[in-house]
């Protein structure tokens, strides 16, 4: 049986991105793809409307709203969440779903497993790859996982999936939340190789330090709570 797929595309002021990108998003392999925006005021909005992309205007900040915004307003058994700020290859989209169609639960596009290519990878100090690759490794410890990025949020997962995980974290946390369930629900997770580019235009609100409060907050939070969520 052929699954419903929606691509939901994760925007705030974007539009240099977008612009680079919007030709490349393999539209034709989804049933149907949307946006999610918080008050872009580039244009952003704009060039969606000009391409025929619905827009879901988001009220409430944070990246955590984004998706269950997203999740409410998809009518696909699949969710893909994209962000096209240069940093994730649109032509991953359809390993995305390839790996839903073989059975698994979700399927993460790893910037840390042989093959792929992180946007750190050339610089001497990667704050945000060791981060990363710390909470991962905690979550692998602890929650029994073998994980290589459990927070990159270029990721898609079945609508039931989505469901039983309950995920209310705020911000960027909320992939690491997501992660942290799926393992202690034993859910079916993939992993593949991608290569991370740079970022094109835009600036980042993924702040170093305070995202890494945030994500500890996260861990600390779900280690003591268990499968109560």
């Amino acid at each position: 049986m052929t699954r419903k797929t929606s691509l939901i595309i994760l925007t705030r002021n974007e539009i240099a991105g977008l612009r680079n990108l919007i030709s490349s998003i393999p539209t034709e392999s989804v049933s149907e793809c949307f946006a999610v925006d918080y008050q872009s005021h580039d244009g952003t909005v704009e060039l969606f409307r000009k391409h025929h992309i619905r827009v879901v205007p988001q009220t409430k900040p944070g990246r955590g709203e984004a998706f269950r915004i997203a999740a409410r307003e998809a009518r696909g058994d699949y969710l893909i969440f994209f962000s096209p700020d240069g940093n994730e290859d649109p032509r991953d989209i359809p390993k995305l779903i390839q790996y839903l169609d073989q059975g698994y639960d979700m399927a993460i596009a790893s910037r840390f497993m042989k093959g792929s290519k992180n946007e750190e990878d050339d610089q001497t100090i990667k704050l945000r790859a060791w981060a990363n690759q710390g909470f991962t490794l905690l979550a692998n410890i602890f929650f029994r996982g073998h994980l290589t990025d459990s927070i990159n949020g270029y990721r898609a997962l079945t609508r039931n999936a989505f469901k039983r995980l309950h995920v209310n974290a705020e911000g960027f946390a909320i992939e690491y939340q997501m992660s942290i369930r799926a393992l202690k629900l034993r859910m079916k997770i993939a992993e593949f190789p991608t290569r991370e580019s740079p970022r094109i235009g835009g600036a980042s609100t993924a702040y170093a330090i305070p995202t890494g409060l945030k994500v500890l907050g996260i861990f600390l939070n779900e280690l003591r709570m268990g499968n109560n969520f």
